[in-house]
């Protein structure tokens, strides 16, 4: 009489942690690691300039307090390149370029892209909470001038002016740029966005309330910030089902420019 053994279940191995992470099956790990490697990309030339402001590396600041004084020079004798700083930094400070954004986040839930508008808040807000607590570990004062032409409170380290400019540029530009069409209009989007960016920041040297790697960083931090969002947007409208997007050139969402709802 044949004795009749059960079948031996073989154990199904759990994949490990790291499989987990660049599997496409695992969405929300795959996004994270994307979302991860974009964000270290720009942290790391971010995280050098850190250090070496941390450590006052003299030939750092040897450049920084040349062109502070210099700008600082000019601006004593030209008062008009003052006022233009002045209203510049004010027009386009933090909170009115948030303001903005919110007024973006706004249009995008009346026209149904929620998760569109849940991008772009979330990039402002995570750089409005990184800037002020990196400010404060690094503790670094702000120049200190004779006679200075303008005066600013708190930290230096990165330059919030800087940080936000870049936020809400990255945003602005990947939002609109389906609206933009091609050729000039595309262009003159690139354009405004740069300026934006690079302006705003180099009014805070202008006006003596920053050195230059403040600027710098704040600059490299709010691409890290945006880097890191928009690579977790991506990955979640590749897992959807969506068409691959090159955010430079198409915008992050597209499809909601002809179709409102679909992001």
């Amino acid at each position: 009489m044949s004795t009749h053994r059960p079948p031996t279940l073989t154990p199904i191995r759990q994949p490990s942690w790291r499989q987990r992470r660049v599997d496409p099956d695992h969405a929300l790990g795959l996004r994270l690691t994307l979302a991860a490697s974009a964000a270290f990309l720009v942290l790391v030339p971010f995280a050098l300039l850190t250090v070496l402001v941390l450590g006052a590396w003299a030939p750092l600041h040897r450049l920084d307090t040349a062109v502070t004084g210099g700008l600082h020079g000019y601006a004593q004798d030209h008062r008009a390149w003052v006022v233009l700083m002045r209203v510049w930094t004010e027009v386009f400070a933090p909170m009115p370029l948030r303001a903005v954004v919110l007024l973006l986040v706004v249009w995008l839930l009346r026209r149904g892209a929620r998760r569109l508008a849940l991008w772009a808040a979330t990039t402002m807000v995570v750089g409005g909470l990184v800037g002020p607590l990196l400010k404060l570990l690094v503790g670094r004062d702000r120049p200190e001038l004779l006679d200075p032409v303008a005066r600013a409170a708190g930290y230096s380290f990165p330059s919030g002016h800087a940080l936000n400019a870049t936020l809400a540029a990255g945003v602005l530009m990947l939002v609109l740029l389906p609206y933009a069409g091609r050729g000039v209009a595309r262009a003159a989007l690139w354009v405004a966005a740069v300026l934006l960016t690079v302006v705003t920041g180099l009014s805070r040297v202008a006006l003596g309330v920053h050195f230059t790697s403040d600027v710098v960083g704040g600059w490299l931090l709010g691409v890290a910030v945006v880097a890191a969002t928009t690579a977790a947007f991506t990955s979640w409208r590749a897992h959807t089902g969506l068409r691959p997007v090159r955010p430079t050139r198409d915008g992050v969402a597209p499809e909601v420019e002809r179709h409102p709802g679909a992001a």
